[in-house]
């Protein structure tokens, strides 16, 4: 089975734009592109990768596509649409799907000043055509607020498919537990709904382990079971808190109470499967 690392991104600062990534961003204000990563995949023995957007803007899209159209490695692109101009999102919809590995769309939502921005009506409008073409969405639950969202969308869009990026951001530097514990397991009720062991060590302290992200991972295994659960690195940003060794190594450590199976399905079984790695686009 394919080991799948189903959260990175690339981004160029001289030829995108990117309006969330100021010096302020300290270390990854900088260009990140492929050749950075590739020799990192195959030392963590990692075969594919999703590459997920990095801001909301159709240019960044096709930059992505590019990429994959170059890069092996690249087994599937998660873009962007514009989910709040329906008509306009089908049609670039149209266009993507003649992309092998394009397999689903996200939003910045968390930098959208209305909390509540997934449940406009023109964006649900704009997810029932995900739906329809049975193209998932990936949902930056980084408030409570968005988590909580995600059984509502399922009720009020049926068969899409979501997948809840870095576990909704769990409060691993606090060792919190509530109310993330509680909106997670909501979310988890909704058999359409997987989520991402990503991005967890940025959500942690400094001198972050394995064992601090293991009640939160194997709370999320409780709820989801491996075959909803997928790793990512969250590459570049995890540099923020350790190198891709590092979230390699103590992704696994805090996912050892899974037996064999169990970790084949969370390091690469899911993703291949919610994103169609692999297949041709219809």
């Amino acid at each position: 089975m394919a080991v799948v690392d189903a959260h990175q991104h690339f981004w160029n600062l001289e030829t995108g734009s990117y309006p969330w990534l100021t010096p302020e961003s300290g270390p990854i204000f900088r260009t990140f592109e492929p050749e950075e990563l590739l020799p990192q995949l195959a030392a963590a023995g990692v075969d594919r990768t999703v590459l997920v957007q990095s801001m909301d803007s159709s240019a960044d899209t096709g930059a992505m596509l590019a990429q994959a159209d170059a890069y092996d490695v690249v087994g599937a692109v998660v873009g962007w649409v514009p989910l709040t101009r329906p008509e306009e999102a089908a049609g670039a919809l149209e266009r993507y799907r003649r992309h092998p590995k394009f397999a689903g769309i996200r939003h910045l939502i968390h930098d959208e000043p209305d909390p509540d921005w997934l449940l406009q009506d023109t964006v649900i409008e704009g997810l029932r055509l995900l739906a329809a073409a049975d193209l998932p969405f990936d949902v930056v639950a980084v408030l409570p607020r968005h988590l909580e969202h995600v059984p509502v969308l399922a009720e009020r869009v049926p068969g899409l498919r979501m997948v809840i990026d870095h576990l909704a951001r769990p409060p691993i530097r606090e060792k919190g537990w509530e109310p993330w514990a509680s909106l997670l397991a909501r979310a988890a009720a909704c058999p359409g709904v997987y989520a991402k062991v990503s991005g967890l060590n940025t959500a942690a302290a400094p001198d972050w382990t394995g064992e601090d992200l293991r009640p939160y991972v194997e709370h999320a295994v409780e709820l989801f079971g491996p075959d909803r659960l997928m790793f990512g690195s969250d590459w570049p940003v995890a540099t923020l808190a350790g190198d891709y060794a590092r979230v390699w190594r103590e992704t696994r450590a805090a996912l050892s109470g899974l037996d064999e199976a169990g970790k084949a399905q969370v390091l690469g079984g899911t993703a291949t499967r919610f994103y169609r790695i692999g297949e041709v686009a219809a």
